[in-house]
């Protein structure tokens, strides 16, 4: 006797998603081209508009915003990077929902670069900075609901849950917070802004071994 087709539609979805190595894999070959294409942002001076070493150096210093929103955006996505590895790493097993969940957030890393040069050539609008707020917004919630999908689960080990969900939640909980006042400095200017998300990911890159930072 034939099985029904709902059950073996059941039975796939039981399968699918399930290598962690195939989910690492995809997510480091997307995070990696994710932060190669960060430095198109950065466009070497016309050779018609430099006539001179004066030229080159006015041209140089008007590139110093896509400088700095380069490097902010590299740091932004080496700290997912890690983050979501690391998440990676913690796991017994995978399944479907939790791959979904990954994959949606490898969508919002795609859309890093574009967060990435409009800032760069809109640095002073409010509305460029949000932008890139919003999707640094997404990239936590993202990777907060993967882990708390993956602790309804039972998809960690069973011994170290509670520990594992409380340090993911307290990081995230506390960056998000952290840029959110950062952002909101753009009432004053949005270099404010920036200047402060910069201190804030280098921190986090970091780790320095001072307590109260270390803890964040």
């Amino acid at each position: 006797m034939s099985r029904p087709a709902d059950e073996d539609a059941r039975y796939y979805n039981e399968l699918a998603g399930s290598s962690l190595h195939r989910l690492a894999g995809l997510s480091d070959g997307i995070f990696a081209v994710a932060m190669t294409l960060l430095v198109l942002t950065l466009a070497v001076p016309a050779a018609q508009e430099v006539k001179n070493d004066a030229d080159l150096g006015q041209a140089l210093v008007k590139l110093l915003p896509s400088v700095v929103t380069y490097f902010m955006s590299f740091l932004t996505l080496g700290i997912f990077w890690v983050g979501q590895q690391t998440q990676l790493s913690l796991l017994e097993r995978s399944n479907r929902d939790y791959t979904w969940l990954n994959l949606a957030l490898l969508l919002a890393v795609t859309l890093v670069p574009f967060s990435t040069e409009l800032l760069a050539n809109f640095y002073t609008s409010r509305i460029a900075l949000i932008e890139y707020w919003l999707n640094v917004l997404i990239l936590g919630a993202l990777i907060l609901a993967a882990a708390e999908y993956a602790a309804r689960a039972r998809l960690f080990n069973q011994d170290n849950q509670a520990t594992i969900i409380h340090a993911i939640r307290r990081r995230v909980y506390i960056a998000q917070a952290l840029y959110l006042f950062a952002t909101l400095l753009c009432v004053i200017d949005t270099r404010l802004s920036i200047g402060l998300i910069v201190l804030i990911q280098l921190n986090y890159a970091i780790a320095p071994r001072i307590a109260f930072l270390h803890r964040i």
